[in-house]
């Protein structure tokens, strides 16, 4: 009934949107003058406003800029001036055909401790004005893993990172933005651990994503990959402050003392748990293989990282056979003899670089923007 009762709010929020994106301000701009500063965005759906400290990394163009959110949904952090960034990227065009509406992608950050949405995706090809498209870079935090967590009173602070995005991030962008506020015309893409929410939130919100892509994602949280179970367990216990193992998910083991006594809530939130819902959903996903050697490679991080994960990504591949949903996945191993050969496979931005060189192109086909 609560999940039921969140689409429902969100449908409506998302109507109200569509009726009231036109009117915001927007800066004086002719199609021989574009403007020189960012559009003025209205509070709402639980966001409010605050300043953006000057930073050389982070982009304030009228077509490539952020701003900082509070909301009582998520705790703000010192690296995100106290609330949270949501970058913005602009069509080229969208100032000089003010009736004209636009796709949207969302692009969610993976796992790090300095993981700020605002210069996180700085660099990518591909991820710029000449898309045809709106890209929303919301944050997603070091650790969210983009999900409401089990325990809300962690040394983190609330942690409900699915409302943030679903019930106010995107009504928001839409009750701002000439988007296209529909299921056709919006995508959901992430890298790592947000490879991982781009599922998720596809899975969990079918209604309102088309398309979703996973750049080297953790597509695998049950059993089969134990091995990913400790690596999101060491993000949340690994980073200032402090959390507990079970606060995300209760126990990442099989059994417990406590609620919910087993790992049932890691299964549940597993990828593959939920594959059939994607049918109806654009789906790609790429992996590459950390080198390929028969162990992980203690001696390189990024290697090591990535050796773990064409396991789990087949495990999410089996299940959305099993469930009769088409896909389209690229497994480039250690890169040799493929686009990818310069990054050698590795949990690395050259590799995610060339997955969005080989998606976006695609992704615009499917919005009509190609």
């Amino acid at each position: 009934m609560k999940r039921t009762l969140a689409r429902s709010a969100t449908a409506i929020a998302l109507a109200i949107g569509t009726l009231t994106g036109a009117l915001v301000a927007m800066p004086s701009a002719t199609a021989d003058t574009p403007p020189t500063t960012p559009p003025v965005l209205a509070n709402g759906f639980g966001l409010t406003q605050m300043p953006t400290a000057p930073n050389p990394y982070i982009a304030q163009t009228a077509y490539d800029f952020s701003i900082t959110v509070s909301t009582p949904e998520v705790q703000g952090t010192a690296l995100n001036d106290g609330g949270h960034h949501i970058r913005i990227v602009l069509p080229s065009d969208y100032y000089s055909n003010p009736a004209k509406r636009y796709p949207v992608l969302y692009l969610l950050n993976g796992s790090s401790e300095q993981a700020d949405p605002a210069t996180y995706f700085n660099g990518y090809d591909k991820v710029d004005s000449s898309s045809g498209m709106i890209f929303v870079m919301p944050d997603g935090g070091s650790r969210g893993w983009y999900s409401n967590w089990l325990k809300q009173n962690s040394a983190a602070g609330p942690q409900r990172w699915e409302n943030f995005h679903i019930n106010q991030v995107i009504p928001f962008i839409d009750a701002n933005l000439r988007t296209k506020a529909d299921k056709p015309n919006r995508a959901v893409a992430g890298i790592s651990m947000g490879g991982y929410g781009a599922v998720r939130y596809a899975e969990r919100h079918p209604d309102l994503f088309a398309q979703v892509a996973s750049f080297s994602g953790d597509l695998d949280l049950s059993r089969m990959s134990a091995q990913l179970r400790t690596a999101v367990v060491a993000s949340l216990t690994g980073f200032s402050p402090q959390v507990g193992s079970d606060d995300l998910y209760g126990t990442p083991y099989p059994f417990s003392v406590v609620y919910p006594y087993s790992d049932v809530l890691w299964n549940e939130n597993s990828p593959g748990t939920k594959a059939a819902n994607l049918r109806g959903v654009g789906v790609s996903f790429y992996v590459g293989n950390g080198g390929g050697g028969a162990t992980p490679p203690v001696n390189d991080a990024n290697m090591f990282l990535e050796w773990w994960l064409p396991g789990a990504n087949d495990h999410f591949r089996n299940a959305l056979d099993a469930a009769g949903v088409p896909y389209y996945y690229v497994n480039y191993g250690n890169g040799a003899g493929t686009p990818w050969a310069s990054c050698g496979g590795s949990h690395h931005p050259n590799c995610w670089n060339q997955d969005f060189i080989d998606y976006i192109p695609r992704l615009q086909q499917a919005f009509g923007v190609a």
